[in-house]
């Protein structure tokens, strides 16, 4: 397989949360990648697309020496990602306790099709990918952690979080909240056919892309649901 995901690139992040901005971000030696340098991207407008095409990241950070990587759900609010946990959980614990944070490494990939080669070398994926580098800070201030809270809720179902009872006091006193400014940030990209040798185009065998999409299936309403409710236009439109 020779798709390569987004380049990692360490960095760090530090303040509070930045409104959108326009432009592109730096690269710099670390965001640059080793191979298929023309796959990667740093406009924001391509790293945005792909990040609000996703729902869930995995996380990265190191723990007593160990690295561990956990999958969970984030959203994106202008130019920061936020993700959220138990009070307890371990990257909640130590970006609330550690100063100036936690170092974490964020990855978003999205699959788009499998691309089918007349040889093993050269099959791969169609994929868009983001790698964030930056530092993880426990958001302490309510405002800020119900508006992460919704715009994870949203970026699930858009339009559901105006649509259902928000957290209450006790609810949010259980749920910790991260956020990771994006500063140091890339993309990487690969659409398009298979790159079969020259001397291989030849040979028996099928070659080609299967195109890979979600599905969403048959919304199923709770057995308790109280009658008359319809299902809402905005779940529907999914």
């Amino acid at each position: 397989m020779t798709a390569t995901p987004a380049t990692e690139t360490p960095g760090t992040t530090e303040g509070t949360e930045r409104p959108e901005s326009t432009g592109g971000y730096e690269p710099t030696a670390l965001t640059v990648p080793s191979r298929s340098r023309d796959r990667a991207r740093y406009d924001r407008e391509t790293v945005h697309s792909i990040l609000d095409a996703a729902y869930i990241c995995h996380l990265g950070f190191i723990h007593d020496g160990a690295p561990v990587v956990l999958p969970t759900l984030f959203a994106r609010v202008g130019e920061s990602l936020y993700m959220h946990g138990s009070t307890g959980s371990r990257p909640l614990l130590a970006a609330g306790r550690t100063d100036p944070g936690l170092p974490v490494c964020v990855t978003v990939t999205h699959v788009d099709g499998l691309v089918l080669a007349r040889s093993a070398f050269h099959h791969s994926l169609n994929y868009r990918s983001v790698v964030v580098h930056g530092t993880a800070h426990q958001v302490t201030d309510e405002a800020e952690c119900r508006t992460a809270l919704d715009a994870m809720v949203d970026a699930v179902a858009p339009g559901r979080a105006a649509d259902i009872r928000p957290a209450n006091a006790k609810e949010l006193a259980a749920t910790a909240v991260i956020r990771v400014d994006l500063i140091e940030v890339s993309a990487k990209l690969r659409t398009g056919p298979s790159n079969d040798d020259a001397e291989d185009l030849g040979l028996p065998h099928w070659a080609g892309v299967i195109p890979v999409a979600p599905v969403y299936g048959t919304p199923v309403p709770a057995t308790d649901l109280a009658p008359g409710i319809d299902l809402p236009d905005y779940l529907a439109a999914l």
